[in-house]
């Protein structure tokens, strides 16, 4: 007897069942056929879906997006710079609720316009504070870098977040091979340990930058 599914796959389905996979595998464990297996499917059923795992990363990028912009991006604040420190704090939060969740978002074509109007709503923002479209557009897409790169590195180094394993970095033997070299050896508590701390710092110092060198002169005054 052949078995029919009771519930119709898409490729909403199958995102949202890659990205609950995504958890206990991590990126490198995520394949097709694990998917397959999760959904009681053959894998080629994916194929007719996704012609590759780049188009499913694709996917589950744009579902990231989509739950996202219901939970933080459509409602900036007035002031750009509470609208762009809010933005990359609840990214990065986001991020974080799934193992190795920034390099799933990181390089992605989104498969739908469902991140279009946060970022007309950000843009927005920033042209009434003054900024010209070329410098809003800057400002957006360079806070919106340092947060995945920021997180792509704490999740790597043991961060917060589901599936970090051993917990990263051992300092003291980081400290011990750069005995020679001290202040690269200390830097290893800032750049490994306290990631709340570290993201808040470098967000505030980019902000501040943006500030110094996007906005108009009047604003900046």
């Amino acid at each position: 007897m052949v078995k029919v599914a009771t519930t119709k796959l898409d490729r909403t389905r199958v995102a949202r069942t890659a990205l609950d996979l995504l958890n206990e595998t991590g990126l490198e464990g995520l394949t097709l056929r694990a998917i397959a297996q999760r959904l009681d499917v053959k894998a080629p059923a994916l194929y007719w879906h996704f012609k590759d795992k780049q188009a499913l990363l694709d996917e589950m990028a744009t579902e990231m997006m989509r739950r996202m912009g219901e939970e933080f991006l459509s409602t900036p604040d007035a002031d750009w710079r509470v609208a762009l420190t809010a933005a990359m704090r609840g990214l990065r939060e986001h991020l974080l609720r799934y193992r190795d969740g920034a390099k799933v978002f990181s390089g992605t074509h989104y498969t739908d316009l469902s991140y279009a109007a946060p970022m007309e709503a950000h843009l927005r923002v920033l042209a009434g504070a003054g900024f010209a479209p070329d410098a809003a557009a800057r400002a957006w897409f360079t806070v919106y870098s340092y947060t995945i790169g920021f997180v792509i590195e704490e999740q790597a180094a043991g961060g917060p977040g589901p599936g970090r394993g051993d917990g990263g970095y051992d300092l003291a033997a980081r400290a011990e091979r750069l005995a020679a070299y001290p202040l690269a050896a200390a830097a290893g508590e800032v750049m490994f340990r306290s990631h709340d701390r570290g993201f808040e710092e470098g967000l505030a110092a980019i902000v501040t930058g943006i500030g110094a060198t996007l906005a108009t002169s009047g604003e900046r005054e």
